[in-house]
């Protein structure tokens, strides 16, 4: 069941700076997240390994390690800043897609990432395909990777996060 936190708190805190390679987002943190106060807790989610797979990460992060990735040029933040729960059971509401906007305007990382089609839907309303988007938000470039939720183990593919980690090594000063 999704929980709603006070109207001053977010779940889970944003973790941007400026002008950061990468920043991951999406839809709500899960009840595991939550709970254990670190972005993609879950045991079977995919996140953690998959940044390092895709050389995003100089080895593999734990999920309570979430803040460290600040120092890499990588950010985090969720579309629905004040639930958790699986998306199914998050209220209409939840999205704030235009605070996300903002964000993003403000910090303008060269690649904003969405963790899921779910969470790219919320703010652009329609997602065809993975990998890299037509549109953009100023100048940040949109990526959207598969869910690497275990409850999403269906739609997942290495490869889109591979093309990632392959863009962001483009980036590099």
């Amino acid at each position: 069941m999704a929980r709603a936190s006070t109207e001053s708190t977010h779940v889970l805190p944003d973790v941007l700076a400026p002008d950061l390679r990468v920043v991951f987002c999406g839809t709500a943190p899960g009840t595991r997240s939550a709970v254990e106060q670190a972005y993609y807790a879950h045991p079977g989610n995919q996140f953690w390994p998959a940044l390092h797979a895709a050389g995003l990460t100089p080895r593999l992060f734990a999920p309570a390690e979430f803040r460290g990735l600040l120092s890499l040029g990588l950010g985090l933040t969720d579309v629905a800043k004040h639930h958790s729960g699986n998306d199914d059971a998050l209220p209409r509401d939840a999205f704030d897609a235009d605070a996300l906007r903002s964000k993003v305007v403000r910090y303008a990382p060269r690649v904003l990432a969405f963790t899921s089609k779910a969470a790219a839907r919320a703010v652009l309303g329609r997602v065809d395909a993975y990998g890299e988007q037509a549109e953009r938000l100023g100048a940040t470039r949109i990526v959207v990777l598969p869910s690497p939720s275990g409850q999403a183990r269906g739609h997942w593919s290495m490869e889109p996060w591979m093309a990632l980690g392959a863009l962001v090594r483009t980036m590099r000063d």
